[in-house]
């Protein structure tokens, strides 16, 4: 395997770079209990549950290798950070606590304090989709929430994840008491790896490196799956993005059977852009799960 095309597999699948910082009692005022639970091929999982006890439940799923159920922090990224302050997710999960709601906020495996993985390497959801269905299961078996509704705020990687937890066997699409579902910015490692300006003959040998080790496959996508989502679904996504290709965007959309919305703010041409707007603009997310999750 080149040295160089190692590299660029590790850009996208090798973890690191996702601590859990910020407390939702300390630094938000809002109380909350740590739990663990466990995805079905046994990886232990860790998170909050932030404002418990309300008969509605978000269910956060964050974004991927750099992120955290807490957010995104440039502390340790070295020369080149994605974002120059800290993206706090408890921001918005405030917004939401303001509502009513209970909000689960967990780690993917490999990601934050929740367990390695089976594979040592991120998927980019094809192996993560079992947290989420995890996730939707605690809450559902939970004593005190057996009968809350649940919404999906799904990020990025987190909304790969959901979106191929709806095209399994006796997946998402099980729940009924799931009733909405927030989907910001999926992406795929090829698009995201052409956007960051890799020529396709590396992408071609570092996808080849993925494989070898037991990884994901770059070209996998979570599309064929989008048609089993069940679940009101608004879909939101960065217009000046630069590493998303809109087509992917548009056919995400096309393909949900559901009721939808595009939402297509112009942001800053940075990726990260979009996490950081919702934190500072929790009114569209925040509305969308008022309108269905009851």
């Amino acid at each position: 395997m080149g040295v160089v095309s190692k590299f660029v597999a590790n850009i996208v699948t090798k973890k690191g770079g996702s601590p859990v910082f910020d407390d939702p009692k300390e630094d938000f005022g809002l109380d909350y209990e740590n739990v663990t639970f466990k995805a079905k091929d046994g990886v232990l999982l860790s998170g909050w549950l932030v404002n418990p006890g309300q008969k509605k439940v978000i269910i956060q799923t964050h974004f991927g290798i750099q992120c955290s159920r807490s957010g995104y922090t440039p502390k340790g990224k070295g020369l080149m950070k994605s974002w120059n302050e800290n993206i706090r997710f408890l921001k918005h999960a405030k917004s939401l606590a303001d509502q009513g709601y209970s909000i689960l906020m967990y780690d993917m495996r490999n990601h934050g304090k929740s367990a390695d993985g089976t594979s040592e390497w991120i998927t980019g959801g094809v192996e993560e989709y079992k947290d989420v269905i995890a996730a939707v299961d605690y809450i559902s078996n939970h004593s005190d929430y057996k009968n809350a509704s649940i919404g999906l705020l799904s990020i990025c990687m987190g909304c790969n994840a959901t979106t191929y937890a709806y095209g399994i066997e006796s997946g998402l699409q099980e729940f009924e008491n799931i009733k909405a579902m927030v989907a910001i910015q999926p992406l795929g490692f090829d698009d995201f790896l052409d956007g960051i300006g890799m020529p396709n003959s590396l992408i071609e040998r570092a996808n080849y490196v993925s494989l070898r080790r037991g990884g994901a496959d770059f070209h996998e996508s979570c599309l064929n799956n989008v048609k089993n989502i069940n679940v009101p679904t608004l879909l939101f996504q960065n217009a000046k993005d630069p590493f998303t290709k809109m087509d992917f965007i548009n056919d995400y959309y096309d393909q949900l059977q559901v009721e939808k919305e595009l939402f297509l703010p112009e942001l800053k041409k940075n990726r990260l852009a979009a996490y950081a707007y919702f934190g500072e603009h929790p009114e569209k997310l925040v509305g969308w799960f008022n309108q269905y999750v009851h």
